[in-house]
């Protein structure tokens, strides 16, 4: 008998998926995919990862980690600056080869995997939970933690929600494609441009060993409505463009590219419905000025599979889950909705935020060190506010304070 099913294999359903496992509880990971599989994304992960999951760092062996503490960062104005330290700040993953690691792991905690189960059909009840496939399979457990992404049939079989509105979504479109093609001419480091030429929306350039990852992303109704041609027009003027500007070389490869959908909106407020517990996109757990899904995903995934673990009672699941989200990582993803929201309103406000940190080098290592789990967000946040106020004071000016 199953006692939890998870439903998505990727880094929140798999690090749940662990979790439960590790804690005796007999666990059910679902995915209508076969591992490996690829999966459009960035691929860009805070180095404070490792430190947040020290079983990490081991289940990254065989993964092509490419550890990178250079960044260039660019305001639409042309400002910029670079910041480059000895330790890394993030590691540059193909999501290819890392999710099927924490699947893996997963596995090897006594978690286990059902592959090629498309959910279809989903209902909850008092007895529990009973999904069905589309080719008819049909699974039954007490609780189920749903981690099947943005476009979750969970939420949409359960009434959470029928999809994320357009305000709420960022559209990321995105190539991953081998250096023999395409490569960054610096390939140390991340670069990155915020409201590139009008984007409501950020621009980068992710070096990898032997892929670069190259996108623009925006939010979604601002595509919809103020951008012109479609996607892979976009960005393949983009990488044209950043090729005569000398950050790359080579030109762009439709077969690698890959747009989709992020949910930016913030967290479902609750992330919990009865016996079901919604993680990673799922359940909105992405920082909507960064993008950044991963490490929120497996933060998501984690404080889920112990909920679970901890009380049978699924609506005391439920309140433990929500209470640990909001204590760790509440308060950030709040903040980057809001930072979203106020730099996007005007795009002179990024450029003033680019020459605060520019200006204020002690805020970059503070930042840096936020990302390597040295210094907390809480510290992060009251370092801002006390300690570099002009920089919050340049960052909010014409409007009230984000942080």
């Amino acid at each position: 008998m199953t006692d939890v099913i998870v439903a998505g294999a990727g880094p929140a359903g798999a690090v749940a998926a662990r979790t439960l496992a590790a804690a005796g509880v007999k666990t059910l990971l679902v995915d209508r995919a076969t591992f490996p599989r690829n999966k459009p994304c960035g691929g860009g992960i805070s180095v404070r990862a490792l430190r947040r999951f020290p079983w990490l760092e081991a289940g990254l062996d065989g993964v092509d980690v490419h550890r990178v503490g250079a960044i260039h960062l660019e305001g639409p104005d042309g400002s910029s600056f670079d910041v480059t330290r000895p330790e890394p700040a993030v590691l540059l993953i193909r999501r290819v080869e890392f999710d099927h690691a924490l699947v893996r792991a997963a596995v090897s905690a006594g978690a286990r995997l059902l592959e090629g189960f498309e959910i279809t059909q989903a209902e909850s009840a008092a007895t529990g939970v009973t999904i069905r496939s589309r080719d008819g399979r049909v699974l039954s457990a007490p609780r189920l933690i749903a981690a099947d992404g943005v476009h979750s049939v969970m939420a949409k079989r359960l009434g959470v929600y029928t999809q994320w509105p357009k305000t709420g979504l960022a559209i990321d479109m995105m190539e991953e494609t081998p250096v023999e093609t395409l490569r960054a001419s610096r390939p140390d480091v991340l670069w990155v441009a915020y409201a590139y030429r009008g984007l409501d929306g950020y621009a980068y350039v992710f070096p990898k060993t032997h892929h670069v990852n190259v996108g623009i992303g925006c939010l979604l109704s601002h595509f919809k409505g103020e951008m012109p041609g479609r996607p892979y027009a976009l960005q393949e003027g983009f990488v044209s463009a950043l090729a005569g500007a000398g950050v790359l070389a080579g030109k762009s490869d439709r077969r690698h590219f890959t747009p989709f959908l992020i949910p930016v909106a913030g967290p479902l407020q609750p992330a919990s419905r009865g016996p079901v517990l919604f993680a990673g996109d799922a359940g909105g757990f992405v920082n909507a000025f960064t993008a950044e899904g991963i490490y929120y995903a497996m933060v998501s995934g984690e404080l889920a599979g112990r909920a679970m673990a901890a009380s049978r009672d699924a609506e005391a699941a439920g309140r433990h889950y929500d209470r640990a989200w909001r204590a760790e990582i509440g308060a950030e993803l709040a903040d980057s909705v809001r930072v979203q929201r106020f730099l996007f309103g005007r795009h002179d406000r990024v450029n003033r935020a680019v020459r605060a940190l520019s200006a204020a080098n002690g805020l970059v290592d503070d930042v840096l060190a936020y990302t390597r789990g040295d210094l907390s967000y809480k510290a992060l946040r009251r370092r801002i506010l006390f300690g570099f106020p002009m920089a919050a004071v340049r960052l909010a000016a014409g409007s009230r304070p984000t942080f």
